[in-house]
């Protein structure tokens, strides 16, 4: 019979590395993101965000901590996870393709300034990738979570673009670091924003 006691602790194992390793590369590409972040808030842009299955889980927590708050009581501030109007997205995906279920919702909602969180643990996501692209046309800047290789969206990220990528090649450790790396922005956002405790 498996250890199910030994399984669990190389979970933790596993993860506890992964963030380790993250924690040695990844930080300045959080800073960017965060500066971007601030430019486009403080010029009184928004926030979309986008993912699939757990990145659209992610793209909808980090919605929350900034409409809501994170840490501290602050005024909300403009974000809009756009991988959570069930509606919206069923009718793309049945009047169009579902590859179009977030470039048309970013091309009706963002503005030159605004910024589109792409979130893609493979980098590949045809419907995220295509959010990017629409990002771009509409003068967005882009931050990019990804993991593995960068994928397919590491090549398509502009200069003024900025690709938050986790070093590790197993999908459910690069989510847990997506979770810190969200946190991280929030934190860096609101000390920014309101100042320290």
């Amino acid at each position: 019979m498996m250890d199910l006691h030994h399984l669990v602790a190389a979970h933790f194992a596993e993860s506890i590395e992964a963030k380790r390793q993250a924690a040695e590369v990844i930080g300045p590409s959080i800073h960017a993101a965060a500066e971007s972040m601030l430019e486009c808030l403080l010029a009184g842009g928004k926030i979309l965000s986008c993912g699939n299955g757990g990145s659209a889980g992610d793209a909808q927590h980090f919605s929350a901590e900034l409409l809501n708050r994170f840490e501290k009581e602050r005024p909300g501030l403009p974000a809009i996870a756009i991988s959570t109007d069930t509606s919206t997205l069923t009718a793309i995906a049945n009047d169009y393709d579902y590859n179009e279920i977030f470039s048309k919702q970013v091309s009706a909602l963002g503005n030159a300034g605004d910024i589109l969180l792409a979130i893609s643990t493979s980098g590949n996501s045809k419907n995220v990738i295509a959010a990017i692209e629409a990002a771009h046309s509409r003068g967005m800047r882009v931050v990019a979570m990804t993991g593995k290789d960068g994928g397919q969206i590491a090549p398509i990220l502009s200069e003024s673009d900025t690709e938050i990528r986790v070093p590790s090649t197993r999908t459910a450790r690069i989510q847990e670091v997506h979770l810190v790396v969200i946190h991280c922005l929030c934190d860096l956002i609101d000390t920014h924003l309101f100042g320290g405790e």
